[in-house]
């Protein structure tokens, strides 16, 4: 509302639309912010504590993912929807280090408020902390080590190191050895770059058994059953056909009418409908085809014929699912069957369908090359399961990010508390106010190896003291140790991360703060009436799980 020469209020927003401005706007959003930072932070580390997830329906998650975290939960406020939204593109990007971004982008905002009070302008503060953070990724590549990827135990150790968080225990070096081979199946070189595409890896999860009967399958596993009883369960030397139509009669696109005025004349419709499936089926088994794949349906009379002819079939099979199919068999997915031909089949030293828990899944096993595997994951409890493919995601995503930029640092805040020192030498040949916001930035990063020595029980302030007077020592690799509670050197230790994924957490972290920063003016629409009814606003925050 704004008031006219003759004081007549002029209505510019809507009724009921709410409006915060100036250091209010940046007070909440900087405090919504740090609450959900609050939130994740104790889970960061092999010594973090879990969180347990109820959702509307009363289904249950326990966990201490960042990202499954943030998925979860129903953020309402839009600032610490920002935060989920950096914590995802992490995850997209590199698949690890959720929690240190949202840690850490929270960290951020709490040193910026604190230079706000001081009466600095926040586009100071925010050309500081970007100055800051092209630094922090100048001193990442210079001090990051390069990574022999044939080195099978440093692989080992960088998987190790993302699962340590994770509650599967001691399956750590049996689901690090699997993504190691999971990934080297699927490394493809583009050009004059390494691709390693995660999505190639299908996980499938069954509950029975235990986390070290999780297995990697050199081929592909179809969560279905063979259609058709009377057809083999078992096929060695498979010739594979990928089929994208059905086999099935297909209805007309027009309106036709049939007039059938005798017995004889239904009996010869049948038969030609039958025929033509046969048709299908002989032009399958004509191309050396034993094993069928259809994306589609399959009519009851084609699976009698498949069967006569001994023919193993399994339909309506996921999109995704065949095109990893053709790239673990080496086949090629046919849309008209008509064009199906032997080099068009693909080839598995055995396909078979086996019953695991109360499922039937069809197994597609020693493939040649295959560019595409699946795993197995089998845990005791479906929670453990669930915990367990997450564990492994973390495991894949990190040996696929040194494949793609092979370089490395050590974990345990080690590598923070490098850059934040070197960020501090830098703030000084800064000068100025921007010297203020830099040193803030270094003081943040300070907050990784704080949190690991809260989560694991020690008094952080001693741990900090004694990581800065190592790293003035040059001993730029020592971090905390959280189980022995000692600063001690991470690279001797084995506790190894890829260098991409805290390059990316600290532009990610960076970007989110500086971008709830710039903001000065909260203007809410008013809410739908229905959404009115549960009792008034829950609070400033905008209401949901963290207001």
């Amino acid at each position: 509302m704004a008031y006219g020469g003759g004081q007549i209020p002029v209505l510019i927003l809507k009724e009921g639309t709410t409006r915060a401005k100036g250091k209010d706007a940046q007070r909440n959003n900087i405090m919504a912010a740090k609450i959900i930072a609050e939130v994740l932070r104790t889970t960061l580390g092999p010594r973090g504590m879990d969180k347990m997830l109820v959702d509307s329906l009363g289904d249950v998650t326990i966990t201490n993912d960042g990202a499954t975290i943030l998925k979860d939960i129903d953020v309402q406020h839009p600032a610490a929807k920002m935060l989920v939204e950096a914590a995802k593109t992490q995850d997209n990007e590199v698949g690890d280090g959720t929690t240190t971004v949202v840690v850490l982008a929270g960290e951020l905002l709490k040193k910026a408020e604190q230079l706000i009070d001081q009466n600095i302008h926040p586009t100071t503060i925010v050309s500081g902390f970007r100055r800051a953070c092209d630094k922090a990724l100048e001193v990442l590549k210079e001090i990051a080590v390069t990574v022999d990827l044939d080195d099978k135990e440093t692989l080992k150790k960088i998987a190790v190191t993302s699962m340590h968080s994770k509650s599967v225990g001691i399956a750590r070096e049996h689901f690090a050895d699997i993504a190691i081979e999971a990934v080297k199946r699927i490394v493809e070189e583009r050009g004059d770059r390494i691709v390693a595409d995660v999505d190639q890896v299908q996980i499938v999860k069954k509950v029975g058994e235990s986390l070290f009967d999780t297995q990697l399958v050199e081929g592909v596993i179809i969560d279905k059953e063979v259609v058709h009883a009377g057809m083999p369960k078992k096929i060695e030397d498979a010739k594979i056909a990928l089929l994208d139509c059905p086999l099935e009669i297909e209805k007309t696109e027009f309106s036709a009418e049939i007039r059938i005025r005798s017995p004889e004349q239904m009996k010869a419709f049948l038969e030609e409908e039958a025929r033509i499936l046969k048709g299908m089926v002989e032009n399958i088994k004509s191309a050396g085809a034993n094993v069928v794949f259809c994306q589609k349906g399959i009519d009851d009379l084609a699976q009698h014929f498949l069967a006569k002819e001994g023919i193993l079939a399994v339909r309506r099979v996921k999109k995704s699912d065949m095109e990893k199919l053709a790239r673990a068999t080496g086949g090629r997915i046919v849309t008209n069957i008509e064009d199906l031909k032997g080099a068009e089949l693909g080839w598995a030293k055995l396909v078979e369908e086996r019953k695991i828990a109360n499922d039937k899944v069809v197994f597609v096993e020693g493939c040649k090359n295959p560019k595409s595997v699946g795993i197995l994951i089998r845990g005791g409890l479906e929670r453990m399961v669930d915990e367990a493919e997450r564990a492994l995601h973390d495991a894949l995503s990190t040996v696929a990010d040194v494949f793609e930029y092979n370089k490395m640092v050590a974990g345990g805040g080690a590598v923070e508390e490098e850059v934040a020192r070197r960020l501090r030498e830098f703030a000084a040949s800064v000068g100025g106010r921007e010297q203020l916001a830099i040193e803030a930035f270094a003081d943040a990063l300070e907050v990784i190896p704080r949190a690991l020595a809260e989560n694991a029980g020690l008094d952080p302030i001693d741990i900090l003291v004694e990581i800065r007077a190592q790293h003035e020592k040059g001993n730029i690799w020592y971090g905390v140790n959280v189980f022995t509670g000692k600063v001690e050197d991470m690279m001797e230790l084995g506790v190894l991360e890829p260098a991409s994924v805290k390059e990316q957490a600290i532009k990610a972290a960076t970007e989110a703060a500086c971008m709830i920063l710039r903001i000065d003016d909260v203007i809410a629409a008013t809410k739908p009436k229905k959404e009115e009814k549960g009792g008034g606003e829950s609070s400033k925050f905008g209401g949901g799980e963290f207001s």
